[in-house]
């Protein structure tokens, strides 16, 4: 019994020790944390976008150890082997349509990425270090996502971007995107230099690189909203993209001020699919119903229950600020409905009642001229089971037509010119004018025609060296009108290519007044010459050219909401960081001078046929024996004339 005391005080000990510790150390996280979310969005084409957003947060390994319960250890040993402090990855099949889906909200500037993988990395090592990083890393992915993401570790496949590609930091308040520390970076030291890009548009994604990624779940796609993830329900999609988002603090050599504690694991998943239970009318004025589904009806099965290791489960169903502002009109036409109560509404019918509605609003008084928010439906998986599975479901009872933001200029590139010598790379922009006023800043507006406002906007495109642009005949055209390349470029930042070393890299920051109608960047080019064994087996086919990034700097897609305790999430935190408003153009497909490969094959079957013609007749030659054949043939002719005597 007398040591009891001593146990005791030992515990205090400990337990002041720990307090003391927590305050000087800022333990804001000390356990892992799971959490699992789907987010459910009818579009306007008659289409359902689902995307699942899985975050799996680690402590640091100083206070936490590095014995983990919840944390893939395949992403914990990546981060510590290559020290990594951000890092994403997307496997995506299908091209985001950015005039029918949208373009101007978080989820998109986030999600939508382009055709192939896309890889960027940001490393904390030496500056002299990050090329050999880079090129393990690619490996070490291309292992555990049975990926050719190997073929990124060549010189001549990867860049280093300088504006375009910003790190994310998280502060104290899960804030992302902390310029002020971005800027601090030394020219140097900062991540232009210690950031790597690549992408391969041709890699094709199917179920070998699905099954890997779902491994990093607790539950994998055994329970909670994984699922869901039907094979044939996903790759029949119109576009599906798989994304792994890494954040680490456990390298702090640049000794900021703001960090996020601990590894922060982002999976997402983003589906568009076709429901398939379509109902239309034939007593509306050539008008159909929007098609009515059901999670049952996206993925062939319903929603047993949560992840049993997950912290929170929720699903959220989405209805867009323009599709809110048609459905207020309806509202208003039935005084005793409201738009957020129940799940009988003017135009639509909810089959399951919602926990919460969350409605969007605005930060400012000075936005208070924008339109109706957003409105989202939050339903509690942890409230269901087997036997009361959850099937969240919309029905549309009237035709509703709507468009979804976009962003201020719609991007496509083509190619100009004929033949296998060279051409003319454009991208071409066309603005939207469905916006009425220009978000130039925080709550802050200008309007089209307004002397001195701009929207500033960066270009960033990689080439491969076979496609060789000649920067000097870079050209600007303003509404069909050309125009000197400094009076619209802001800065630039060119690489030419060097054979079978480095691509071409072009990353411009150009002004463009916000009464342009359209605008055209034109760059020239020469078609290089490979080695025969440069050449893929489908060579004739093309090669194809990665997607140019284009990204909006003063355009930030975000969104808020009424209830703090919404916070919680980490999609909704998600949509409440500033997120630059991005897209990507097409996969350019360029054909090259290709030899005749059949002349191989003509060649090796003639002298072959030569060969075989030669040595048989030598043969035939070498192995006669003439005195043999003429006793031979003597002998039968005595044996014959025998025959006939008798």
């Amino acid at each position: 019994m007398g040591i009891e005391p001593r146990r005791i005080k030992l515990l205090l000990i400990l337990a002041i020790a720990a307090i003391f510790h927590c305050t000087s150390v800022r333990c804001i996280h000390t356990e892992e944390e799971f959490t699992e979310e789907l987010l459910l969005k009818p579009l306007p084409d008659r289409k359902v976008l689902a995307h699942f957003h899985f975050t799996n947060s680690l402590p640091p390994t100083k206070v936490h150890g590095r014995h983990h319960r919840l944390f893939p250890k395949a992403i914990y040993q990546l981060v510590q082997k290559f020290s990594i402090r951000e890092m994403e990855l997307s496997f995506t099949q299908g091209r985001w349509d950015y005039e029918r889906w949208g373009g101007f909200d978080p989820l998109s500037s986030a999600n939508a990425k382009p055709p192939g993988v896309e890889l960027w990395a940001l490393f904390d090592v030496p500056i002299d270090q990050i090329d050999a990083t880079w090129r393990n890393l690619t490996h070490a992915l291309s292992g555990l996502f049975c990926a050719s993401i190997n073929f990124l570790e060549s010189s001549a496949t990867y860049a280093s971007p300088h504006w375009s590609f910003r790190p994310s930091l998280v502060n104290d308040d899960h804030k992302i995107n902390d310029a002020e520390h971005i800027i601090n970076y030394d020219k140097t030291k900062g991540p232009s230099s210690r950031l790597r890009y690549g992408s391969l548009p041709r890699e094709a994604v199917c179920t070998e690189n699905l099954t890997p990624w779902l491994k990093l779940l607790p539950c994998r796609d055994k329970a909670g909203l994984a699922a869901l993830m039907d094979r044939p329900s996903i790759y029949r999609g119109f576009y599906h993209s798989q994304r792994l988002y890494v954040l680490s603090s456990e390298f702090n050599s640049e000794k900021t001020e703001k960090q996020h504690e601990g590894i922060m694991l982002q999976q997402t998943l983003t589906l568009v699919l076709q429901p398939s239970n379509v109902q239309t009318t034939g007593n509306i004025n050539k008008q159909a119903l929007q098609p009515s589904w059901s999670i049952s009806s996206l993925f062939g099965r319903e929603l047993i229950g949560q992840c049993l290791l997950a912290k929170s489960s929720s699903v959220f169903l989405e209805l867009e600020r323009t599709l809110v502002e048609k459905l207020e009109s309806a509202r208003k036409d039935n005084t005793n409905t409201s738009l957020v109560v129940g799940t009988n509404y003017p135009s639509f019918h909810l089959n399951t009642v919602p926990d919460r509605v969350l409605k969007e609003t605005t930060v400012s008084e000075s936005m208070s001229g924008m339109p109706d928010g957003s409105i989202m439906f939050e339903f509690l998986v942890d409230k269901y089971n087997e036997s009361h599975p959850l099937n969240v479901g919309l029905t549309w009872k009237a035709p509703v037509v709507w468009l979804s933001l976009l962003a201020p200029f719609r991007a496509n590139r083509f190619l100009m010119g004929s033949g296998n010598a060279r051409g003319s790379i454009v991208i071409s922009l066309k603005a939207d004018k469905s916006h009425k006023k220009i978000w130039v800043d925080d709550g802050v507006y200008a309007l089209p025609g307004v002397a001195g406002c701009h929207i500033s906007l960066l270009v960033f495109q990689v080439v491969p060296w076979y496609v060789r642009l000649y920067f000097h005949t870079f050209q600007v055209f303003i509404d069909g009108q050309p125009r000197p390349i400094w009076d619209v470029v802001k800065k630039m930042q060119i690489s030419p290519a060097e054979d079978r070393k480095s691509p071409g890299v072009m990353e411009i920051e150009l002004e463009i007044p916000c009464n342009t109608s359209s605008a055209a960047l034109i760059v020239n080019f020469d078609k290089g010459f490979l080695r025969i064994d440069e050449y893929p087996p489908d060579a004739n086919q093309g090669f194809d050219l990665p997607s140019a990034h284009i990204s909006f700097p003063g355009f930030q897609a975000n969104r808020y909401y009424l209830k703090e305790e919404s916070f919680t999430s980490p999609l909704l935190l998600g949509f409440l960081s500033k997120s630059t408003v991005q897209l990507y153009t097409e996969v350019l497909l360029v054909p090259l001078a290709t030899p005749d490969f059949s002349m191989p094959y003509n060649v090796i079957t003639l002298t072959c046929t030569v060969l075989a013609l030669y040595f048989g007749s030598l043969l035939n030659v070498l192995r006669r024996r003439i005195g043999e054949e003429e006793r031979y043939l003597k002998s039968k002719v005595a044996g014959n004339s025998s025959v006939r005597t008798t």
